[in-house]
Parts: structure tokens; C-alpha cells; sequence
């Protein structure tokens, strides 16, 4: 094969590539992380892809609804109403979260529409099919190739003249342009190209699945996100039923929007209302529990945010978090030891997102603090009151965005009660809802206490 040699050092923490071997990697600052990697890439000449020459935006007319409904609603929404012809999507998540799953059961209900093709790096097609079975797809014309070889799955694709194209996974193909293991750094940008510029030229729909590493990152070169159109990935608990879809680039729609899925026995199942899933469902009142209304993309939802404040034994308190972040919560208990009077140095304070979701938006500050206090009291908290809003340093409560949007959604789930920012005055209260105004830390700690 004739082409040139090429010899790159990759980061095994951070997967950055350095043109020069050094001690420590500039990226991520690990030392004595990089490896060594040898390619041999062969010349191939590029197709011209779009127009030969410019033209004005102004003239060009945008094709309307041309996105494409995978059938599942959840899927849809992070997509932001569906597939759009040409994109490129990269799915990632930890192993055995359910991506394979998912990816099959959007080709099994695309297929009804459009040819599909699901190519295989890891399983064989006697594994897809058993796979396929469990799933109940037996009656889905779903075309599927196992192979590690780019070029045998474009040409396949083309054969079957294939609108969507699933790649499962993108680090186990090999690409006989380069001659590198499958999983390398070249490798998986020469793949991830050649896709590109498929999709790209025939207006097919391409879904990558990608592996992630221990630190919860993609694996592969940073350049790989940057080539696709979406990024999503798979989160949730492995102990848990649910799975969350969250977008985090979407060149086509909202980022941060989330999908909420169900695993079961017949694979992974929409949920229509997240919020009936984060809450508890219990009316008992118990101390510790406060309701948080969150905006995760363009979604409203209601989610049980849990804190344990207790005597510590230690001589550093602990301050651990689940879905939430530890040094933000560090700052909401400086903010109310400092402007509310709660004495928590030598408390325990442990805070937990119910659900298994991540929140990160400053919105939860106010939740979080009423549920601090009331565990700190050992003084329940109305089931039928909701908080949102951001703490300041200086102890005020800082308005947020899309506050009607969450009021609403509060009174459609039937609660009574909605503590928020005075900075979000809402026009039109919903019938039977009392909203609670107030401007700084101490005010919730007095209203609280008050009962």
C-alpha cells in the first residue's frame, strides 16, 4: 500500500493527540500517559461535496419538514422532532445501559418507512437475531451486516440502498485506508470521515454507537464530536429501570433536552411523563425532602431532591452528592450558614437526587436548601409545595428562566404550593395555586420554620 507514515503519541487518559512524544500530556496534565502509535494512510482522492460555487443564504430556500419520525417519542424530542436526512449521530454510554438495544428498535420502526441497515462490530448475526427476538421484532425487515470492515458496511449500504445506517460501534470498524488497530485514534477519525462524508453526499441518516471510557467520556479522539452533527448519551443507573437520552450538541434542535425511557423485559419503553417517575409517589411528609421544578432543555419536570444532615463524627464533615454538584452544594451551605444562620460545620450533610438523574442547573439551589433545612430541623415539608430559584453569594434569590413554564407544570401535577425568586413574578397564577415570593436565604429559612 502506498501512502505516508505517520507517527502520532495519544494520551491513554484524555485521548489527545501529540505530534511528539513528552512526560506529561498538555491536555489533561497525566503523566507518562503516551502511547506510542505508527499509521500508514494511503492517499485517496476526496469528493467534492455541495455547490461549486458560493451562494447568498438569503436565496436559498430551506426544505421544510423534511425530519423523519423514528417512532419513538422520546428519541424524537432529543433529536428535536426526528431525524433529519444527512445528519450524522453520535450515541454514547456506559456498557450494557441499553444503546444497542435502543439503536435496533429505531431501525425495526424505521424500516416500516425507509431501507435501514444495522452493521455489527461485536456481534455475530445469530446475536442480533436472538437479540431481536427478545425485543419482539420478529416481523421487522431489518437488514443487518456483521463486519469490522468500513469498507464492506459502505458498500453494503449502498447495495440496499440504505436512508439509515446503524454503526455499532464506531471504535470496533477498521478502515483498509490505514493501517492501524481498530480503536485507534487514526482509525477512528479515517472511519468516522469516510461516514461523514457518506451521509453527508447521499443524504443518508447515519447513527454511531460509541464506547466511553472510565471517566465517562467518549472514547476516541476529541475530533469525533466535533465531526458529527448530535451527540447524545445514554445515562442511567444500572440498578435502576429508567434511562435518560440527554443531547449535549445538536445542530438540529435544543441541547440538554432529555428523553426518558423505561427498560423492560421487551426492551426500552417511552415515558410520557418523567415527573410521576422522579417523585416518589408517597404522601407521607417526611423531613429531608423537598420537590424541585427543573427545565432540562425545553421539558419541565418535578424531581424529589433528598438531604441527610447529621452530627459527624469526623473532624472534616462530609458533603456528598448523587445528581448534583458537590461544590455547588459546598456554596449553597456557606450561603445559608452565612446569610440564614443554619450551623452546619460540623454537620454530615448528604444530598440526593432521586431517579437517578443528574441536575445541573442553579435552579435546584432553592430545593436543595429547603430540604437541608428541614432535614437539619427534623421538620417535614409540605408533599404539595415546590421550590425553584438560584442562591446568590451575598444571600439573595436570583430569578430563572422559563419560571411560568415551571409554575404550570407544578399545578397541572396537582400541587398547591410553589416557593420561587420575586425576581419571577408570574402573570397568570394558576387556579388554586398559592405562589410564595421571596428574595433571600433567610426568608425561606423563617418561612420554613414557620410551617
Amino acid at each position: 500500500m502506498t501512502g505516508r507514515i505517520a507517527t502520532r503519541y495519544t494520551c491513554s487518559a484524555c485521548q489527545r493527540e501529540h505530534n511528539k512524544w513528552a512526560g506529561q500530556c498538555v491536555a489533561c496534565g497525566q503523566w507518562n500517559t503516551l502511547v506510542e502509535h505508527i499509521s500508514q494512510i494511503s492517499k485517496r482522492a476526496s469528493t467534492p461535496q455541495g455547490s461549486k460555487s458560493p451562494q447568498f443564504l438569503c436565496e436559498i430556500e430551506p426544505q421544510q419538514g423534511v425530519r423523519q419520525g423514528t417512532g419513538l417519542g422520546e428519541l424524537d424530542r432529543v433529536l428535536g422532532g426526528g431525524i433529519v436526512p444527512g445528519s450524522v449521530i453520535l450515541l454514547g454510554g456506559e456498557p450494557g445501559i441499553g444503546k444497542s438495544t435502543l439503536a435496533l428498535q429505531a431501525v425495526a420502526l424505521l424500516a416500516q418507512q425507509v431501507p435501514t441497515l444495522y452493521v455489527s462490530g461485536e456481534e455475530s448475526l445469530e446475536q442480533i437475531a436472538l437479540r431481536s427476538q427478545r425485543l419482539g421484532l420478529n416481523d421487522a425487515h431489518i437488514q443487518a451486516l456483521s463486519t469490522n470492515h468500513l469498507e464492506t458496511a459502505l458498500g453494503a449500504a449502498k447495495r440496499v440502498g440504505a436512508r439509515f445506517l446503524v454503526i455499532d460501534s464506531i471504535q470496533t470498524l477498521n478502515s483498509g485506508a490505514v493501517e492501524s488497530a481498530p480503536g485507534s485514534v487514526t482509525q477512528i477519525r479515517e472511519c468516522a470521515e469516510r461516514l461523514v462524508e457518506m451521509a453527508k453526499g447521499q443524504g443518508i441518516t447515519v447513527l454511531l454507537i460509541g464506547h466511553v471510557t472510565k471517566e465517562g467520556a467518549l472514547a476516541g479522539p476529541k475530533a469525533l464530536e466535533h465531526l458529527v452533527d448530535t451527540v447524545l448519551y445514554f445515562e442511567g443507573d444500572a440498578a435502576s429501570r429508567y434511562r435518560l437520552v440527554r443531547a449535549f450538541k445538536n445542530r438540529f434542535g435544543a441541547v440538554n433536552e432529555i428523553g426518558v425511557f423505561a427498560m423492560t423485559p421487551g426492551g426500552l419503553k417511552p415515558v410520557a411523563n418523567p415527573s410521576a417517575m422522579f417523585l416518589s409517589g408517597s404522601e407521607a411528609e417526611t423531613a429531608g425532602s423537598a420537590v424541585l421544578v427543573s427545565l432540562e432543555g425545553t421539558r419541565p419536570f418535578l424531581v424529589e431532591v433528598q438531604a441527610l444532615v447529621d452530627q459527624s463524627t469526623l473532624g472534616n464533615p462530609r458533603r456528598l452528592c448523587v445528581g448534583f454538584d458537590s461544590n455547588r452544594l459546598g456554596m449553597v451551605l456557606a450561603i445559608l450558614h452565612r446569610h440564614a444562620g443554619l450551623a452546619l460545620m460540623d454537620q454530615d450533610v448528604f444530598v440526593n437526587v432521586a431517579g437517578g438523574i443528574r441536575i445541573a442547573e442553579t435552579a435546584a439551589d432553592l430545593a436543595v436548601s429547603a430540604a437541608v433545612i428541614s432535614s437539619f430541623n427534623n421538620q417535614p415539608l409540605s408533599r404539595n409545595t415546590a421550590f425553584f430559584g438560584e442562591l446568590g453569594l451575598s444571600g439573595e434569590v436570583r430569578p430563572v428562566t422559563r419560571g411560568e413554564d415551571r409554575v404550570r407544570e407544578a399545578a397541572k401535577l396537582g400541587f398547591s404550593r410553589v416557593v420561587l425568586p420575586d425576581g419571577n413574578r408570574i402573570k397568570e397564577i394558576p387556579e388554586n395555586l398559592e405562589v410564595i415570593e421571596i428574595n433571600m436565604a433567610a426568608e425561606l429559612n423563617r418561612y420554613l420554620l414557620q410551617g
